[in-house]
């Protein structure tokens, strides 16, 4: 089975979170720009990531590639089935207002393609105010914070890699 493990950064942050995925799963991390929307198709599983940058916006929160991606290739493909788990990254202290915001738009848009959303996230140890990301109390997938809390990214995600197999997802 194979799992396509998506990415899009802006600084690095998100690379570098895509990297802990990585390393834990086995799967080599692939930007979205380097990657089509037949090949994604192709996968058993998809583990999706990004960060935030247009804080508050309703469409194109990511700042990369991926908010093209979400409103043209995307809106073709049916993922009815397919799992997806979705990462993000934001600033807690700087952006604690909209705290890893676009985790929320990629997991609505790949929901409303049909895709079965896992990975639903949260610990005691986050520090923002509020987040589009937030649905039943948890994080829409794993938020990270490299800026204020780069110690507890590989413990997070350790955890969550570890959540997503008990999910189902093909890892």
């Amino acid at each position: 089975m194979k799992v396509g493990l998506v990415y899009s950064t802006s600084t690095g942050c998100t690379e570098t979170v895509a990297g802990y995925i990585s390393a834990e799963i086995g799967v080599e991390a692939v930007d979205i720009d380097d990657i089509t929307a037949d090949e994604m198709l192709a996968c058993d599983g998809l583990i999706i990531g990004s960060p935030t940058w247009h804080t508050d916006a309703d469409t194109e929160r990511t700042g990369t590639s991926w908010d093209e991606f979400l409103y043209d290739d995307l809106t073709s493909m049916d993922l009815s089935g397919k799992k997806v788990a979705v990462f993000g990254l934001g600033d807690q202290g700087g952006y604690g207002d909209n705290f890893a915001d676009a985790m929320d738009e990629l997991a609505t848009c790949f929901k409303a393609q049909g895709a079965d959303l896992i990975g639903l996230y949260m610990d005691d140890k986050y520090d923002y105010m509020a987040s589009k990301s937030i649905w039943d109390g948890k994080f829409c997938g794993l938020a990270c914070d490299e800026t204020n809390q780069a110690e507890l990214s590989e413990e997070r995600v350790k955890s969550w890699v570890a959540q997503l197999k008990n999910e189902g997802m093909p890892i």
